[in-house]
């Protein structure tokens, strides 16, 4: 599934949308360009979940947990891992620690990633430095029913 947002205003709106269907142990891939929007997704992620703290890139950190909502948000950047995986990082206990995981940059722990998982990658558009393609890729009958779900709402909502 495609949804084309024109700001990121939008693209926080679809993932507070996407919040409502997740469920506990949830991993979600957010992969694009650098300044693509994945942290941005993720802050209207953390919004739809009641995560009232400022979300921040965890570029440095690889890991940022937020436990202050409906469910626990575990925000990681592994960009930094290319070449290098993330083997070490126990990133298990993260998948299977009750909240949802979000990833950023998943190609570099590829083999960690569980067979159930959400990937979204995000698209800049060309023409247009504001506009980007949202490509929602499930991998499981949750997720399928998931963008399933999130489409329909995103079509019926008067607010994009």
């Amino acid at each position: 599934m495609e949804i084309i947002v024109n700001t990121a205003a939008e693209t926080k709106q679809i993932a507070q949308m996407l919040a409502v269907y997740i469920k506990p142990n949830d991993v979600i891939l957010l992969d694009g360009d650098l300044g693509a929007g994945k942290t941005t997704f993720t802050k209207g992620l953390a919004i739809g979940l009641g995560i009232k703290n400022n979300v921040k890139s965890p570029t440095f950190n690889l890991i940022r947990e937020y436990h202050q909502g409906r469910l626990p948000l575990f925000h990681m950047d592994v960009y930094r891992l290319e070449g290098v995986g993330g083997d070490d990082l126990g990133l298990e206990e993260y998948f299977n620690g009750g909240g949802v995981s979000v990833i950023e940059w998943s190609e570099f722990v590829q083999d960690e990633i569980p067979q159930e998982h959400l990937q979204v990658q995000i698209v800049k558009d060309e023409q247009d430095d504001q506009r980007r393609i949202l490509k929602f890729k499930a991998k499981g009958d949750h997720f399928e029913n998931v963008i399933s779900l999130l489409g329909e709402k995103w079509t019926n909502s008067d607010q994009h």
